[in-house]
């Protein structure tokens, strides 16, 4: 009976931060939708940079991060962690307006995956490693039939290296910053797309509901999702969170379903299988360590 007692909550706890992970994952990809519905009023340059000003200013209104200054020694780690947050918006909002959303997701994916399995020195990882190549081989616009946007795929693979970049500089900024490293990376990169902003949008042109719409998409891009992982973060071990992140990109191909009615073919989704299967295998087999900051674009 006192084991049931213990099992019980545990399992609880589980389910929360399952349910956690689902709905941040569902939230950034349902986010990534409806910012690709403005690209027909608003450039890909302009939505990025509304989204992230959006999202800059509704971390800060959740976390106050002014509580904890980043220290001096810190800054110009907290510099380029927020230009790759910057970059990575804009590269990938590139990639949406030309190529399926989760296909660009999946490509995406592969940026923190390669960090992961660059860096072991297991062999089975190299398996792993091959099993994403398939995958992004079987992207490549070699198929008449299956033909993507070759632009498109560049951006997806250029959001991913910048991924890749932002995670390595978030490491030591969340060192110091702790849970409000995401969000000084988030003013930072407000602060540099802010420019670009100035230069691509007519404000005095903008409607209500387009305001009303990248403001959505700040929401459920970054402060739905961040409250949601901190909440799984603090209920499943690093290996469970990373697995369930390994289905990011089946997400985003069912959110673009949902609200833009984009199709994959079979092939695709063979190929977004493989980049999955590469990730959830490497998540099952590494060692057990926190999970980094994750708030994709």
């Amino acid at each position: 009976m006192e084991l049931e007692r213990v099992v019980k909550p545990e399992q609880d706890q589980r389910l929360v931060g399952l349910l956690a992970v689902l709905g941040s994952q569902s939230s950034v990809n349902l986010g990534a939708a409806f910012a690709k519905s403005l690209f027909l009023v608003i450039s890909p340059a302009g939505v990025t940079c509304l989204r992230v000003t959006f999202a800059a200013l509704l971390l800060v209104a959740l976390r106050a991060p002014w509580k904890r200054v980043p220290p001096p020694s810190t800054r110009p780690a907290l510099l380029l962690y927020g230009a790759m947050l910057a970059a990575m918006n804009l590269a990938i909002y590139q990639a949406f307006q030309r190529i399926p959303i989760g296909i660009a997701v999946g490509i995406e994916v592969t940026g923190p995956l390669a960090i992961v399995l660059l860096s072991s020195r297991r062999p089975r990882d190299f398996l792993w490693l091959l099993v994403v190549a398939l995958g992004l081989a079987l992207l490549l616009p070699l198929h008449v039939k299956d033909r993507l946007n070759p632009l498109g795929i560049a951006f997806a693979l250029a959001a991913a290296s910048a991924w890749a970049l932002y995670i390595v500089a978030g490491k030591r900024v969340a060192a110091s910053l702790g849970a409000n490293a995401v969000t000084w990376g988030m003013i930072v990169a407000a602060l540099l797309v802010a420019p670009l902003g100035a230069a691509v949008l007519n404000f005095g042109q903008l409607r209500p509901w387009q305001l009303g719409t990248a403001l959505a998409v700040g929401l459920l891009s970054s402060a739905v999702p961040y409250s949601l992982e901190m909440e799984a973060m603090k209920r499943l071990s690093a290996r469970v969170f990373s697995i369930l992140l390994s289905a990011a990109p089946a997400i985003a191909a069912f959110a673009g379903f949902l609200v833009l009615g984009e199709r994959l073919t079979w092939l695709q989704w063979g190929a977004m299988l493989c980049i999955m299967a590469a990730s959830a295998g490497s998540a099952l087999t590494a060692p057990v360590t926190p999970p980094p900051p994750t708030l994709e674009a």
